[in-house]
């Protein structure tokens, strides 16, 4: 049986073996606080590639210290993380796995000692510290430091780059009027809170050749919010900079009741596929071979991005084979078992 998740995917210069992802998905297992990848971190991602995972993308990372969810979160601020970064993607691409990495800004979300940045100076909540109101040129100087991760990136050896612009994180703070009241150059209209996103992909590919994705949260759930349909504009302008793909999930830019259920996302990746004519990965409660499979055969999204799932099972793809009726090579060391 010929099935669309175990087909290869070819995105500019980089084939995937399947349409598998593993989503990005926090870690906070840099204990000694310096962003530096740990024994952890080898295991958890390794483990998944061995499991024949087609795309491993390597979670959250900050490229400020500012930037930080949490203290325990990897970073990409300093040439110092190349290393260690560097050997987790020749570990992942040894058992034929391509290789990415989210570089991020948590903004005001950040649970980091001392100031913390964003749009405007509204909190998250009422748990939640104020925030800085970013003036123009710290703007920029956040700008640079996307360019700067980017190219440590791609010095670590990634074959992709995503860009965290959803969950509420800076970037996504900036784009949504809920959490964007600035009266300057970044805020107000529908293009100035663009703005950053887009001078932030220009930055990235002043050094990156290589795909691009970025990821939305394509739905705020709450009155005067960004709706999907206001992504569909958004995803026109990503790909008119050369963004290869819209990894298209939703919510937490405020605190929102949402009704969730299998698949309860892929309706956006599917209006954004279609009507911005760019390719999409859906992502949210995908955790079958056959949801996943429906979703490709329909055309309704590109990749499949699986996120909880993965870490209950780190051989989610074989799992996924078995259940479609399909056998799939795994590690020779395995072939008793397989």
């Amino acid at each position: 049986m010929n099935t669309a998740l175990f087909s290869p995917y070819t995105i500019k210069n980089v084939t995937l073996k399947n349409r598998i992802v593993m989503a990005p998905m926090c870690m906070y297992s840099s204990h000694n606080q310096d962003g530096k990848v740990e024994d952890w971190h080898y295991t958890h991602y390794v483990s998944r590639a061995v499991g024949q995972v087609g795309l491993i993308m390597v979670e959250a990372t900050a490229v400020t210290p500012q930037g930080r969810i949490s203290p325990q979160d990897l970073g990409i601020w300093s040439d110092e993380h190349i290393p260690g970064l560097q050997k987790l993607v020749d570990m992942m691409k040894a058992h034929g796995s391509k290789t990415a990495i989210q570089i991020a800004h948590a903004g005001r979300k950040a649970t980091v000692e001392g100031e913390i940045v964003a749009p405007s100076a509204i909190a998250f909540n009422e748990n939640s510290k104020t925030p800085k109101e970013l003036t123009i040129p710290e703007i920029e100087e956040i700008v640079q430091a996307f360019r700067d991760g980017a190219k440590r990136a791609k010095e670590a050896g990634f074959d992709i780059i995503e860009i965290h612009g959803a969950h509420g994180y800076l970037i996504n703070e900036f784009l949504s009027p809920l959490s964007n009241k600035r009266e300057d150059k970044y805020g107000g209209s529908y293009e100035n809170r663009y703005r950053l996103l887009g001078e932030v992909i220009d930055a990235v590919k002043d050094v990156w050749e290589g795909p691009l994705f970025v990821r939305v949260s394509a739905h705020d759930y709450t009155e005067g919010g960004l709706t999907p349909e206001d992504y569909v504009d958004y995803a026109k302008r990503m790909k008119e900079q050369g963004v290869d793909l819209i990894d298209v999930s939703s919510g937490a830019v405020v605190p929102a009741r949402i009704d969730v259920y299998p698949g309860y996302q892929v309706g956006y990746a599917e209006l954004i596929r279609n009507k911005a004519k760019i390719p999409t990965g859906a992502v949210g409660l995908i955790t079958r071979g056959i949801q996943a499979e429906e979703i490709l055969r329909n055309e309704r999204a590109d990749l499949i991005f699986i996120a909880r799932e993965l870490l209950r099972d780190p051989y989610w793809p074989r799992t996924a084979a078995k259940e479609l009726g399909v056998s799939i090579e795994g590690p020779v060391q395995y072939e008793r078992g397989w």
